[in-house]
């Protein structure tokens, strides 16, 4: 077996050093070799004792790690593994040969009673040039949970076999050769009985799914813009994640989508919500304590103003829920266009509201205001800023742009007896950031703790100066905890 590892020689004559690791019991060094964190590296550890390199107990692992290893390494290890059973198998590879993947994905498969994560680190277009070959996937009838990630190559599902134990799945970053590849016919009560969570993400090529379970309860769909056709019918699903979805412009009259899951307590959909061709059964959902939705300002694509209409319809609909998610959108431009929030219903009900701002260097307090005018029970707020891949300085909004308006937010009253707690993540202490924050501890009489996140970008001295404006803005009586402690 190769895991380019050179044997050693351990004679009795290697200088007649005491060997103090063989004398201890196999379960110990097993578990010594456990906590190594690379299948090559335990391999070399032979050198230390006489016996674990006879009794290769390497071989005995009950977890397998291969970092950067190509496939066929991975698949001679495996094949010369020794133990009843494996509780682990974590590939990290740039081998981006399907085949080469797929011969030794049987074997792991053979054994496999846990979990096994592989990722294929390849460029996307090192992916697109191999588009021919697929990876093939096979039954993994005892595993537990299974997670890929492979680079976008080709996935190919296995047409047959039955997934018996199966709990968690994650497709992540992966093609499909035809429409839906047959996911909803291996996603069945039949062939995965015991699936519990789902997450398929950035999926290219899937435009229909499918999916009838009896036990699932937690999915998550994200980023599958080609998706046209989805049904879902799950009687025990408890969470739901459709984000991202339904977004080819050149289809998207063309989108369908009807959801059946009674028992549903969190709903996240973040897309194009057209209720003549969006079906979502909200009428049954009367457990439902949880609602993501995104809401735009002002219209800056086609459309946006129905979007908004059709979302405000969910929140009148789910007007008991407890915990609302509230993503607020400004366009990437100067605002001109029309005010789009002023049909938002009053929801009485809300104790605790999570609201991410993408404001894209505009002022965003006339807005949140006006949120928070109609969440006055809110006990608990989070205040998100995006985006927050990149620090980028605050310009001036040109002359004419309309997003402070109206301006009266900066003085009116506002009663937030309820608001006890306040969460305020990737502040980077833009001026309209500040602003806002200075009238939450004017609105917000019965606040006792606030919780700062800096973005990780932010100048060190921007930080210094922040920790001493923000407490002038409070009552002695407030607890502020800063989170970059």
């Amino acid at each position: 077996m190769d895991l380019s590892v050179e044997q050693p020689n351990l004679s009795d004559a290697d200088g007649g050093g005491e060997d103090r690791l063989s004398a201890l019991p196999d379960d110990v060094l097993i578990h010594i070799l456990v906590l190594v964190d690379d299948a090559a590296e335990s391999a070399r550890t032979s050198i230390l004792a006489r016996r674990w390199h006879r009794r290769r107990l390497w071989a005995h692992l009950p977890e397998l790690n291969f970092n950067f290893i190509e496939h066929r390494r991975i698949g001679a290890a495996l094949a010369a593994h020794e133990a009843p059973g494996l509780g682990l198998v974590f590939a990290l590879t740039m081998d981006a040969s399907p085949e080469s993947a797929s011969a030794w994905l049987p074997i792991a498969a053979r054994d496999l009673y846990g979990q096994i994560y592989l990722e294929v680190v390849v460029r996307p277009e090192e992916a697109e040039e191999r588009g021919g070959g697929a990876i093939d996937l096979p039954c993994f009838d005892k595993a537990s949970c299974i997670m890929l990630k492979p680079g976008f190559l080709r996935l190919a599902l296995p047409p047959s076999g039955v997934f018996a134990r199966l709990k968690d799945l994650w497709l992540v970053d992966f093609q499909v050769a035809h429409g839906e590849c047959g996911l909803g016919d291996l996603l069945s009560s039949q062939r995965c009985p015991s699936l519990q969570s789902l997450v398929v993400r950035n999926a290219r090529g899937l435009d229909s799914f499918t999916i009838r379970h009896d036990s699932l309860l937690d999915m998550e769909l994200s980023d599958l813009d080609r998706l046209q056709q989805l049904t879902v019918v799950a009687p025990a699903l408890q969470k739901l994640k459709v984000c991202g979805c339904f977004a080819d412009p050149l289809n998207r009259d063309m989108s369908a989508a009807n959801v059946s899951a009674p028992r549903l307590t969190k709903l996240e959909w973040t897309n194009d919500y057209d209720p003549s061709s969006i079906q979502i059964d909200i009428k049954r959902m009367t457990l439902l304590e949880r609602l993501n939705i995104q809401l735009f300002i002002q219209g800056g694509l086609e459309g946006d103003s129905q979007h908004n209409q059709y979302c405000m319809m969910l929140l009148r609909h789910f007007d008991r829920i407890h915990t609302l998610d509230l993503l607020i959108t400004y366009p990437p431009g100067i605002c001109t266009g029309p005010y789009m929030m002023e049909h938002m219903p009053r929801l009485p009900n809300i104790t605790y509201l999570a609201l991410c701002v993408m404001a894209y260097g505009h002022s965003f307090g006339a807005s949140s205001f006006d949120v928070l005018r109609r969440c006055t029970s809110a006990k608990k707020l989070d205040l998100y800023f995006l985006p927050e891949k990149e620090l980028e300085e605050q310009t001036p909004c040109p002359s004419g742009c309309t997003c402070d308006d109206p301006p009266s937010w900066r003085t009116e009253e506002l009663a937030l007896n309820c608001l006890e707690e306040i969460v305020i993540l990737r502040m980077r202490g833009t001026e309209h950031e500040v602003a806002l924050v200075q009238r939450l501890f004017h609105w917000a009489t019965s606040l006792k703790r606030l919780e700062i996140d800096f973005h990780e970008l932010i100048p060190e001295s921007k930080v210094k100066e922040l920790r001493q404006l923000l407490p002038s803005f409070s009552r002695p009586d407030v607890c502020i905890d800063w989170s970059d402690l």
